[in-house]
């Protein structure tokens, strides 16, 4: 089976040629890296999660660029996964999508080695993608993969719902225990303070990840729910860092911070949008 794609023509392009044009501006232009993932990837290897936007690109495309500029500069990993939130409320709460994905450039490969282990190893995860159907957070991230690693791409789509530590503690460990037998990176996607004032949104937005700099998962998922804090991929973020950490990693590094009133220019009322790396 191959999910066709559900938000191409309205938080992307919905044609090949002008994805590709959009895509190459979220690389080069304005809030962007200023550079394109050009040549071969990077032979590195170091990053074990990174955070991405999910917004319309128009708004966080070039905010994501900066991810995904890191991604190829570290090199191309041996499995992807990407977690996301489940926006609509249907489906499992820890639901792994066993389709293909379609996308206008093409169709990026479930990964029929990893997902299954995943749903097996895993006490919260099940096979389904009735959580995916309408679910925008994860495919918006799929064309950037294509454009950073053109065709072969493949990956897990996760989709969670609910804000549980022990649901994120539980997939975050059992990625970790499956990347002993591969080379794995985490994407979470994840907008972060929703429908706020563009000061009071970075007030939160850098209390929030301060927590994050200290590699402390927990502590961040508390704030959130502690502050409701409208970080809608809080769960998937937590689940990407208790994998790193359990990887060993030791660094979050703040890529970019941005918002949607730097495109508008309304900044009473923004979404904010964060890339990062750990490493």
């Amino acid at each position: 089976m191959t999910r066709m794609p559900v938000v191409a023509g309205s938080f992307y392009e919905g044609t090949h040629e002008v994805l590709m044009k959009r895509l190459n501006d979220c690389f080069l232009k304005g809030m962007g890296p200023g550079r394109l993932p050009e040549g071969d990837p990077g032979q590195d290897r170091r990053l074990k999660a990174v955070i991405a936007p999910h917004a319309g690109y128009v708004y966080s495309g070039m905010t994501a660029a900066q991810s995904y500029i890191r991604i190829f500069e570290d090199g191309r990993p041996e499995t992807i996964v990407i977690i996301g939130p489940n926006h609509t409320g249907y489906g499992e709460s820890v639901a792994v999508c066993e389709d293909d994905w379609e996308t206008p450039l093409g169709t990026v490969r479930y990964d029929r080695v990893l997902g299954p282990a995943i749903v097996e190893q895993n006490e919260f995860a099940r096979s389904d993608c009735i959580a995916h159907n309408s679910e925008h957070s994860i495919e918006v991230q799929l064309p950037f993969l294509q454009f950073i690693f053109g065709e072969g791409v493949s990956f897990v789509p996760i989709a969670l719902r609910g804000l549980e530590y022990e649901v994120c503690e539980s997939l975050g460990k059992t990625l970790a225990n499956l990347a002993n037998e591969t080379d794995m990176l985490v994407i979470a996607s994840s907008d972060f303070t929703h429908f706020e004032s563009a000061s009071s949104a970075r007030i939160k937005d850098d209390q929030a990840l301060e927590y994050l700099q200290y590699m402390d998962p927990k502590g961040f998922l508390d704030f959130v729910k502690g502050h409701k804090v409208s970080i809608c991929g809080a769960a998937a973020i937590t689940a990407a860092m208790i994998y790193a950490n359990e990887r060993e990693a030791t660094i979050f590094n703040l890529l970019k911070y941005t918002n949607s009133g730097d495109i508008t220019g309304d900044m009473g009322s923004v979404v904010a949008y964060v890339a990062a790396e750990v490493t």
